[in-house]
C-alpha cells in the first residue's frame, strides 16, 4: 500500500474501538445522532457482528487508521419490508470534505443490489447540508419531514426522510440475500474498484 491510499474493506470486530472513537464525537458534539450516551465497546460490538451478519457494513482505512465508515441495515421488521434498506454514514471529523462519504455509499449501494434490495432509506437530522448534499448527489428523493422529533443539543430537531429506489419494483422480487451469501470476490472487486476512485467525484452510482 501507498502512503496517504484509501482502502475501502468490510468491517472487523478488531474495528469497533477506532469507529466508536469516530461516532461518539457525533454523540456529544452534535446532533447528527440522537444517542445521548456514547455506548460501551461491547455494546457497540455487538452492534457491528448484529448488523453485519445480513448487511454491508464498510470502514475506510487510511495509513492504519479508519477515517470514516458506513453502513445498511434492515429499514422495517416485518416480512414484506426484506427488500428495504436504511444507510447511515460517519465521518472522522478531520477527513470531512474528501469524497470519502460518496465512496461508502456508493460501495453500499453497489452490494445492496446484489442482496436484492430495491428501496433506500436515510434518515437526516435537520440541519446536515453534507448530509442532505450527498442524499441528493446519489438521487435519493425527500420522502417527508418528522417535524421537531428530537431534543437535542438545547433544541428541538427535524428529521428529513429521503427515499432512493434500486430495483424493478413492478416485478416479484427475488428474495433478500444476506451478506453472508455474496460471493466474496465480487465484494472484494465492487471495494477495490471503488477504493481507487475515491478522489472521482463522477462515481457511478
Amino acid at each position: 500500500m501507498y502512503m496517504n491510499e484509501k482502502i475501502i474493506r468490510m468491517v472487523k470486530d478488531t474495528d469497533a474501538q477506532e469507529i466508536l472513537s469516530i461516532y461518539a464525537h457525533y454523540i456529544k458534539e452534535t446532533a447528527i445522532t440522537f444517542e445521548y450516551e456514547v455506548p460501551t465497546l461491547a455494546e457497540f460490538t455487538k452492534r457491528i457482528r448484529e448488523i453485519s451478519s445480513d448487511y454491508p457494513y464498510l470502514v475506510c482505512w487510511l495509513d492504519g487508521n479508519i477515517i470514516g465508515y458506513a453502513y445498511a441495515h434492515r429499514q422495517m421488521e416485518r416480512a414484506a419490508y426484506q427488500w428495504n434498506a436504511e444507510l447511515s454514514v460517519y465521518i472522522d471529523k478531520s477527513h470531512l470534505h474528501h469524497g470519502i462519504g460518496k465512496a461508502l455509499y456508493s460501495a453500499l449501494i453497489k452490494i445492496l443490489r446484489m442482496q436484492n434490495v430495491c428501496n433506500l432509506y436515510g434518515s437526516v437530522t435537520s440541519p446536515n447540508k453534507n448530509s442532505e448534499k450527498l442524499h441528493e448527489a446519489f438521487g435519493f428523493s425527500k420522502l417527508g419531514i418528522y417535524h421537531k422529533t428530537g431534543y437535542k443539543c438545547g433544541a428541538w430537531h427535524d428529521v428529513i426522510w429521503f427515499e432512493k429506489n434500486i430495483g424493478d419494483c413492478s416485478l416479484e422480487p427475488e428474495p433478500f440475500i444476506s451478506i453472508q451469501k455474496i460471493s466474496k470476490n465480487a465484494i472484494t472487486e465492487i471495494l477495490s474498484r471503488i477504493s481507487k476512485t475515491i478522489f472521482d467525484r463522477n462515481l457511478s452510482f
